[in-house]
């Protein structure tokens, strides 16, 4: 049953160093405030699995968190590369990092067999690409038609880590919006901790929307504005100007972690590094 705790209690408790970790949510609802309080605890040798690394994942693996990453797509939405994976792949800074690439409904298919407990997922797909020969797709042939089709093994990560609009006070917990893979990471992962917005005593939850029961979730925590630079249906849009800023930014090491160091390493959470961004905008 969740458990309501800050997010510095559940990132204590539920992320280990060496967890296969997946902090989902495509374009929307992505869990920026649990990526920075991972990079505060100074969590190493993690296995991240996202569709699309984010700039959440390129400020991972530029302070050293992960060890491999398994993706689809590694970019800057909008923008371009994400500087700091490529540096970690290119040069091994600040450490290397292995890499499997996979297709965005490979990685989709990977996820909801993980969540239906079955060994992998199937797809057309791969086919006439070099994806296959870098990763754990198998090709096999269909038993009623003969067809090839690419079968990816099963995503089940230790933790899962989601960012969503409600939760109520019993640890239900309510999204809405584009959803991504979340609500397969949730149901394929050991443990899952989820940030919200806010907690209330009735979910009310609109239609077209994702209920995920307590006896699912591990901890919920309520981070107001915890997705941000992303955004969060309902509450605030994306921040594009940001992604642009940071592809500018990240190119270089020296900029990247003084960043780093005044806005994540020197704030005490999500609140405290919004403020500091505040700060710097008002100087301005």
């Amino acid at each position: 049953m969740a458990r309501i705790l800050s997010l510095k209690e559940a990132i204590a408790e539920f992320v280990h160093d060496g967890d296969t970790v997946a902090l989902e949510g495509f374009t929307h609802l992505i869990p920026y405030a649990a990526g920075h309080e991972i990079i505060r605890q100074k969590r190493r040798d993690l296995t991240l699995i996202r569709l699309t690394p984010d700039l959440v994942y390129d400020q991972m693996i530029g302070m050293g968190c992960a060890a491999k990453m398994i993706f689809s797509w590694g970019g800057n939405p909008g923008v371009g590369s994400i500087y700091r994976f490529r540096d970690a792949v290119e040069n091994q800074w600040p450490r290397p990092l292995a890499i499997e690439e996979h297709e965005h409904a490979g990685l989709v298919a990977a996820f909801a067999a993980g969540a239906s407990n079955l060994p992998f997922g199937i797809l057309r797909g791969y086919t006439g690409t070099e994806l296959a020969n870098h990763t754990t797709v198998k090709f096999i042939e269909c038993p009623f038609t003969g067809e090839k089709l690419a079968a990816v093994p099963a995503i089940r990560p230790d933790v899962a880590v989601i960012h969503a609009q409600k939760a109520d006070r019993k640890g239900n917990v309510l999204l809405w919006g584009v959803v991504g893979v979340q609500k397969e990471a949730v149901l394929a992962a050991k443990r899952a901790i989820v940030t919200v917005e806010e907690i209330v005593d009735e979910l009310d939850a609109p239609m077209n929307s994702v209920v995920l029961p307590n006896w699912l979730v591990s901890a919920v925590c309520e981070v107001p504005g915890g997705s941000f630079p992303s955004y969060a249906l309902g509450y605030y849009a994306r921040d594009n100007a940001f992604y642009k800023k940071w592809d500018a930014m990240s190119k270089d090491r020296e900029a990247f972690l003084a960043w780093m160091e005044r806005h994540v390493l020197a704030t005490t959470d999500f609140a405290d590094f919004r403020r500091s961004l505040q700060a710097v905008e008002e100087q301005a």
